[in-house]
């Protein structure tokens, strides 16, 4: 099965470079656009470039490309049957500038059913927090998504009913601009 999935938010009033700065901090120790008042940590086994592996929760995967300030890409090496890649990139459409994420890969074994009946559901509020984090950050009103019932209920049994619940993210010292 072929899956695309597509996040963005348009970023008004903010610079490219005050996106892209967002975006090189992902994993850090200041980490400005992961969720991880909700989520499992990103995490990898050494400063975010080429080569880092590492993931959150139960999905793995290494950077595959990283452009400082404007993309960064990762191929999947787990779960099985997640052949693919995600990304980050800050993208300028006239004025305005765009943060989005893009997973594309092809799902095939037990993926065929643990995709659509899982991980996309828990991907896409994931994904929905990450760039509500990243407008936080920025200084702008976090556009967030309630959760779905069916999202609660998987965090809830994944967790052991352990799971946090969804966190309306803040600012984090000054806006970047």
């Amino acid at each position: 099965m072929k899956v695309m999935n597509v996040h963005f938010r348009k970023l008004d009033g903010v610079s490219p470079a005050a996106a892209g700065a967002v975006l090189d901090t992902l994993a850090s120790d200041e980490d400005l656009l992961w969720p991880h008042h909700s989520w499992p940590p990103m995490r990898f086994d050494r400063p975010l470039g080429v080569g880092a592996t590492g993931g959150h929760g139960p999905v793995r995967y290494s950077v595959e490309a990283y452009s400082r300030g404007e993309s960064i890409r990762f191929r999947f090496t787990r779960p099985e049957g997640f052949d693919g890649i995600h990304a980050y990139e800050v993208l300028h459409e006239g004025d305005a500038v765009i943060l989005r994420h893009v997973l594309i890969m092809r799902a095939r074994g037990a993926a065929l059913l643990t995709w659509p009946l899982v991980f996309r559901p828990l991907h896409d509020a994931l994904i929905e927090d990450s760039l509500a984090q990243a407008e936080a950050s920025l200084g702008k009103s976090a556009t967030t998504r309630p959760w779905s019932p069916w999202v609660r209920l998987l965090r809830w049994l994944m967790s052991g009913g352990r799971a946090r619940g969804q966190a309306v993210p803040c600012r984090k010292s000054e806006p970047m601009r």
